[in-house]
């Protein structure tokens, strides 16, 4: 194993910290550092989809996360007195058919805990404030607290600092797309009078905009909704009147805000880096991406665009892999980061239309649709991110024709089962009947694979899934999944086949 020194990771939010855990359960050495003083106080991302918990179970389990946040399991949708849909989560094939409905401040500390059993601690105020990448590794100019400045040495840096990342300024890497027109004002506040539901999203389209009312704990809820422009440099925090004026203008009769804990105005930013790695350097989270938070999407996106680059770091610094293995970071998440701008400017260009006509149309059109059960299905899939796959990667190997799950898909965990990439060493996973031959690949790639085959997924077939449960390859011969593990090595060209 030839691990010497560091990782260093820029950024202790949820994507910092994630990373952090991920690359220090593998073995792999870090230091993180943040220039706060403390974790976030604030509600800011709020909810923690069923694919993420599905990887947290990876690494210490979900559920100290499930245990303190409330399960949200609908969206409710609603035009002026009349409902257009409802979206149930209840079908997801997941251990998790929900949103976990958790403020930040309780996910960032939940994170930090895991982080600190692990041994590691956060330097607060610390910063970046210059680096220089080479291909022996990362020099980096660091600033305490107190003025003093130190010179660190690591072999890999990961930013993970942010929409106004020093790391992706340092990289000089474009951040291309655009901020929207409209202001936005977001409430976490107390709601009673009108039964609004405590533990499903509803969403109500008015012909001046769009009003949605997350859950957070019974009786809190955050309160989102579109404004026109102001036209100043940064939109307004609103008052809490302010506040009622909207609610009482765009959603149900007696509905009452008091006793707010965060009152916020903002604007939606729609970015995104054309490459997420940069030799020795990656981007993670809002440095790589940022977009409009209809869908929740963003915290849960960074999380994952980690738990994709940490396995294959750790398997390339412990000399298992060949730095090759780090090519397919980008192409992945950058297509996943693609799609959850598309998506999420669809949505929230649909729920602000202003054209009466157009929102006639909107809301018909959206009453059939939801009422059609694939559709259903196939939004709560996307919005809860089990949906999310790799079709396109690098990384896909051959395929046992006309069978799923095909390379890049995501494998459907099992309730009560150890996921795979669980442990301290980042494996893959054989699921297959033991054999002479399927026994005699774990003695070949010991180093690789998880000693435990798991049942077969499909009857005379063999299917390998990555450490982050995604498919990789399917076979009936065993040597075909010998060669992609070859390919994975590097000791192949290619990890494709026949």
């Amino acid at each position: 194993m030839r691990i010497s020194k560091p990782v260093l990771i820029i950024g202790a939010g949820p994507v910092g910290v994630t990373v952090a855990s991920e690359l220090k359960r593998y073995g792999v050495p870090v230091r993180i550092i943040d220039q706060a003083p403390q974790r976030t106080d604030k509600s800011k991302a709020l909810v923690l989809w069923s694919r993420t918990l599905e990887l947290l179970d990876r690494g210490g389990g979900a559920a100290p996360f499930v245990d303190v946040g409330l399960k949200a399991g609908a969206f409710n949708f609603t035009a002026g007195d009349g409902v257009v849909g409802r979206v149930s989560m209840a079908g997801v094939q997941s251990p998790y058919p929900f949103g976990l409905m958790l403020p930040q401040s309780e996910t960032e500390r939940l994170l930090e805990e895991r982080l600190s059993h692990l041994d590691v601690a956060i330097e607060r105020r610390t910063g970046l404030v210059e680096f220089k990448s080479g291909p022996s590794g990362i020099e980096a100019l660091l600033r305490h607290g107190d003025g003093r400045e130190q010179t660190a040495s690591a072999d890999w840096l990961i930013g993970c600092d942010g929409a106004h990342s020093t790391v992706r300024h340092g990289l000089g890497a474009s951040f291309t797309g655009e901020t929207l027109e409209s202001d936005w004002m977001l409430a976490d506040v107390h709601l009673k009078g009108y039964p609004v539901p405590t533990n499903e999203t509803s969403i109500y389209w008015h012909r001046d905009g769009i009003l949605v009312a997350f859950p957070i704990s019974p009786g809190r809820y955050r309160v989102v909704a579109d404004l026109p422009t102001s036209g100043g440099e940064h939109p307004a925090t609103p008052t809490l009147e302010q506040v009622q004026a909207v609610i009482d203008r765009r959603g149900p009769r007696g509905l009452v805000a008091f006793d707010p804990v965060w009152l916020s105005g903002f604007r939606i930013d729609s970015r995104k880096v054309s490459s997420y790695r940069w030799g020795r350097v990656s981007l993670a989270g809002d440095a790589a991406h940022v977009h409009s938070p209809a869908g929740g999407q963003g915290m849960n996106t960074g999380m994952q665009d980690t738990f994709n680059l940490a396995w294959k770091l750790a398997l390339v610094v412990q000399g298992t892999c060949g730095e090759h293995l780090l090519d397919s970071y980008s192409p992945e998440r950058s297509k996943v980061g693609e799609e959850v701008l598309k998506t999420t400017h669809h949505l929230t260009t649909i729920g602000t239309l202003r054209n009466p006509v157009a929102q006639t149309v909107r809301n018909l059109v959206s009453h059939v649709m939801l009422g059609l059960a694939p559709v259903q299905h196939a939004m709560a899939d996307r919005v809860t991110e089990v949906s999310i796959g790799y079709s396109e990667s690098p990384l896909n190997g051959p395929s046992l024709s006309g069978v799923g799950p095909k390379p890049g898909e995501r494998i459907k965990p099992v309730a009560g089962e150890v996921p795979v990439g669980s442990g301290s060493t980042p494996c893959f996973a054989l699921f297959a009947e033991r054999t002479v031959a399927t026994a005699d690949l774990l003695r070949r790639y010991e180093a690789l694979l998880d000693p435990v085959i798991r049942p077969p997924l499909r009857k005379d077939g063999i299917w390998l899934a990555r450490p982050d449960g995604y498919a990789a390859c399917s076979a009936s011969d065993p040597e075909i999944i010998g060669r992609y593990l070859d390919g994975v090595i590097g000791n192949a060209s290619s990890i494709s086949g026949p």
